[in-house]
């Protein structure tokens, strides 16, 4: 079932209420984002319980080599969220023979983006893990790893500008599939390489890294060859060279930038949770990937469902229609409170159970478990900031969020995770509670300017 081409249509015909009819649309669109979305956590998931089940030493190689890798990529899936956007007003405003040019511009964007992140990573990244007083065996563990993932990603941010565009026309269910079907080989190669089967030598945490720079580049090529061979195609204006619109490429660039300097702050300082995690030891970077890997594989539901409100809060902002734009909103926000309440009950009794299934070392399960547990305090706030993020950006104001995260992650987490993991003894515990007070400042200051906006009118 695909949305229909205005998120007022099913009002008009009389069969539903507003409120349900964008109910019904969010979810329709949702499900499948989020089954893409989980996707991209079960490839991670997949590498770590591998290489964790091989060996929790090299849990950590493999923690520690995606580290910095994981700032570039959510980077740049901010910096390609213009295409998403773009894509949904454009089909808002009746102008369908103009998302093939959005496209194209995005895929233009993504080969530059890679290949700029791939050469600043392989220059860059192995001092960097070197200069940051990490044991020396843990730096020149992650080293070969990250060399690995960093040459992914030119793969990768082509497959994001792809999937980002079917998600802005509401088709969201072929880049799931495809996303599924690059987990099927991801876990192959895993098995073949991470403890070395078939006579392969094993590589541990290379092995996994190899085998997700095997899956991006097999999605990449993939969605591309799925998007050419749509029969609408020529219809979107897929296969035409786009009229020069500076306004509308400078929108959406605007748009991209906006989300990546936000994505950047966000992960950039999660990124450094497994640093301060690496100054405590070993065994608490093992610990904090395993809660973190949870928490994400959950954060995944949040950012399908954001991207389900962004695309439809899009198309009433492409239709100047602001009681659509409010509407579409608190339904979303409601939606994710539901789902976050939901799976922390789930998640808060099961917190050990979960954690040994990443490792049955004791020494690491003792640490692992009660942050787990303990993370559940954050599960609400996160779900509301993101999707409350991408809402505004939908709507034009993209700037605001990313002060947000700046101010909340950067400015507030950051030392405040490093007083009480360290001067204040809390070890990883200390971490999460860093968090949870980051994700409470982030929710509110971004349901505060929601708000703002709604009585003004925008």
């Amino acid at each position: 079932m695909a949305l229909p081409e205005s998120p007022a249509s099913l009002q008009a015909a009389g069969r539903q209420s507003p409120v349900r009819a964008d109910l019904v649309q969010l979810l329709v669109l949702a499900w499948p984002v989020v089954l893409a979305r989980l996707g991209i956590m079960a490839m991670g998931l997949c590498d770590a319980l591998v290489v964790g089940r091989y060996s929790a030493k090299e849990l950590g190689y493999h923690a520690l080599g995606w580290a910095p890798t994981s700032v570039v990529v959510t980077m740049v899936v901010g910096l390609l969220t213009g295409v998403q956007v773009m894509t949904a007003r454009a089909i808002g405003e009746g102008r369908r023979h103009e998302t093939g040019a959005v496209l194209r511009r995005g895929l233009s964007y993504s080969v530059w983006i890679g290949a700029v992140s791939t050469v600043v990573l392989l220059i860059a990244g192995p001092p960097f893990l070197h200069s940051i007083n990490l044991a020396p065996d843990l730096a020149d563990g992650a080293t070969r790893p990250l060399i690995i993932f960093s040459l992914s990603l030119p793969g990768y941010a082509f497959s994001v500008a792809a999937s980002f565009w079917l998600e802005g026309l509401a088709r969201p269910k072929p880049a799931a599939v495809m996303m599924w079907i690059a987990n099927g080989v991801n876990l192959v190669v895993d098995l073949l390489l991470v403890p070395g089967t078939f006579g392969l030598p094993a590589l541990g945490a290379v092995g996994g890294a190899w085998a997700t720079a095997t899956a991006r580049t097999f999605l990449a090529v993939a969605l591309l060859a799925y998007i050419v061979r749509m029969p609408e195609a020529r219809e979107l204006g897929v296969f035409d060279k786009p009229i020069r619109d500076r306004p509308a490429e400078a929108e959406q660039r605007r748009i991209g930038f906006g989300a990546g300097a936000s994505n950047f702050f966000e992960v950039a300082s999660f990124a450094g949770m497994n640093l301060i995690a690496g100054w405590i030891g070993g065994l608490a970077v093992a610990a904090w990937a395993i809660a973190l890997n949870v928490v994400a594989i959950i954060f995944m539901v949040p950012l399908g469902l954001s991207t389900a409100a962004a695309v439809l809060v899009g198309r009433y902002y492409g239709a100047r229609d602001f009681k659509g734009v409010e509407r579409a909103g608190v339904i979303s926000f409601a939606v994710a409170v539901a789902f976050a309440v939901l799976v922390s009950l789930i998640v808060w009794p099961l917190a050990r159970l979960m954690s040994s299934g990443y490792t049955s070392d004791p020494a690491t399960l003792a640490i692992a478990a009660p942050a787990v547990a303990l993370s559940c305090l954050f599960l609400i706030p996160d779900a509301l900031q993101v999707v409350c993020a991408q809402t505004l950006r939908a709507r034009g104001d993209v700037w605001v969020p990313s002060v947000t995260h700046l101010a909340s992650y950067v400015v507030v987490m950051s030392p405040l995770a490093w007083w009480l993991a360290i001067p204040m003894k809390l070890g990883v515990n200390g971490i999460v509670w860093a968090v949870i007070i980051a994700s409470f400042l982030s929710a509110g200051l971004l349901l505060g300017r929601f708000r703002q906006l709604g009585l003004r009118g925008r």
